[in-house]
């Protein structure tokens, strides 16, 4: 598919409608962050996604888009929910709700200097990782894990897995409203019961950080953060739960489409209209999902505390936590009309702007934090909302892949990418080489030059800088 990109400003693109796309294509990119792998087929997709039945103002691409199912990752798509609006897992992706958490330490890096091998140490041996691992948190059977999926981090809390400030500190107060575990199926329980509290594998981690540069203070501030402060990433989702959630759901929906009479491009965009059956059965089974991933976030937050109080002497105070991977119903202003819509942000993090309502009260003055995760050995960034981001306030979630993990694999090893980091002062505990060497920096997009298109493209402000000290790979 021949596709041509019209330069609106130096950080957006636009793909005007041809054939079936129902709205034009934005892309917000500088030319080199646009997709270049040979057989990368994100824009395509972007293409795809514009003809969704439903669909509104535009099939958005943040600055790290690259392929995914269906949806490219980094994709944004919003449906006018009582105007025939679809809703597809596709715009979701199999990992339900994965996000990121930010935590900061009441030490700096210069004081946690010769305490973080010791810390290393803790957190290699306690945060269980890689594919199929165990989980911190054994749930004693169905009725148990359908309390956790219907309250996400606050039945966490509640079961003393927590404060409550975490709450505060979390979207939608750590549980998306809607869940319905009645939708969620046996085989998916039985593969979340033994995994809330774990990493898993590919590119997720645990990373002690620091902040090497602020760029605005006062809002730094406010989110709890200063210049030399430790940090702790999180980047995690709704593991085996949540992959198993969309894997029942597309199938079903799959097979629906001609009942529907929908007609995609792409079967892996299998949809259905939000007030269908099987649309209400994917939302509340996809926000079930969601809450799991919070809940298992809240979990390592623990773990990370555990470790800093043993081996540094400190306490971590949530930043915040913020999803990446969801579909939610929110209204918005759509030609001069307020519409309710199903926001589908696949790659792509809620970047609420200052005064908005569902803000945390002391935040309202500031925005809402956007966490942008670099890969191991690359700096990482908290960003901040801004006004008049027209991708229904979504942003960039962090640095795109260039590589595939085959292409990794073949030119990376594991053991090498240990020691070069260690020798960068990067401490490193691995699951394995393999998943080492797939994650590998060259893997990704440049996360400096994502962040600035990011601003560049008024989708969020720059705040702050974070380098790594150490990291623990799924």
């Amino acid at each position: 598919m021949e596709i041509t990109l019209v330069p609106e400003n130096p950080f957006r693109f636009r793909i005007d409608p041809h054939d079936l796309m129902r709205v034009p294509g934005v892309v917000f990119a500088t030319r080199d962050l646009l997709p270049q792998t040979v057989g990368d087929k994100a824009l395509e997709q972007v293409v795809n996604v514009a003809t969704l039945p439903g669909i509104v103002r535009a099939s958005f691409a943040m600055p790290d888009v690259h392929w995914g199912y269906g949806f490219p990752i980094g994709g944004v798509a919003a449906t006018d929910i009582d105007d025939g609006g679809v809703i597809s897992p596709g715009g979701v992706g199999f990992d339900i709700s994965c996000g990121v958490r930010l935590l900061a330490a009441g030490i700096d890096r210069d004081r946690l200097a010769p305490r973080m091998r010791p810390l290393m140490d803790v957190l290699g041996d306690t945060v269980p990782r890689g594919m199929g691992r165990g989980g911190l948190w054994k749930l004693s059977g169905r009725a148990e894990m359908e309390k956790l999926l219907v309250d996400g981090a606050r039945y966490a809390v509640e079961r003393g897995h927590g404060v409550p400030r975490d709450l505060d500190r979390c979207e939608d107060r750590g549980a998306l409203a809607g869940a319905d575990p009645s939708q969620v199926g046996q085989r998916a329980v039985e593969r979340g019961l033994q995994q809330v509290g774990s990493l898993g594998s590919g590119n997720h981690f645990l990373e002690v950080q620091a902040v090497e540069q602020v760029y605005d203070a006062e809002t730094a501030a406010a989110f709890g953060l200063h210049a030399g402060q430790v940090c702790v990433m999180i980047h995690c989702g709704s593991r085996g739960l949540g992959h198993q959630v969309c894997t029942d759901h597309v199938r079903v929906m799959d097979q629906s489409l001609r009942a529907f009479g929908i007609h995609i491009p792409d079967r892996q965009l299998a949809c259905a209209p939000v007030v269908s059956t099987p649309g209400r059965a994917y939302l509340g089974a996809m926000a079930a999902a969601a809450n799991y991933g919070r809940a298992n976030r809240q979990l390592l937050s623990q773990a990370a505390r555990h470790a800093f109080a043993t081996a540094a002497r400190t306490e971590l105070d949530l930043v915040y936590d913020v999803s990446h991977n969801t579909a939610k119903i929110e209204t918005h202003d759509v030609d001069g009309v307020r519409r309710r819509l199903c926001v589908h942000r696949k790659g792509a993090t809620l970047a609420l702007p200052p005064g908005h309502p569902d803000l945390p009260e002391d935040l309202v003055g500031f925005g809402h934090p956007v966490l942008v995760p670099g890969t191991m050995g690359t700096a990482s960034y908290v960003m901040v909302g801004t006004p008049g981001n027209d991708a229904f306030s979504s942003s960039a979630h962090g640095a795109g892949r260039v590589w595939s993990r085959h292409q990794a694999l073949r030119r990376v090893r594991g053991e090498e990418l240990r020691a070069l980091l260690e020798s960068q002062g990067v401490s490193v505990r691995p699951s394995s080489w393999r998943g080492l060497a797939e994650e590998a920096p060259d893997a990704y997009k440049d996360v400096d030059a994502v962040a600035r298109a990011t601003e560049g493209a008024g989708l969020a402000r720059l705040v702050v800088r974070l380098v790594p000290l150490g990291v623990v790979k799924g």
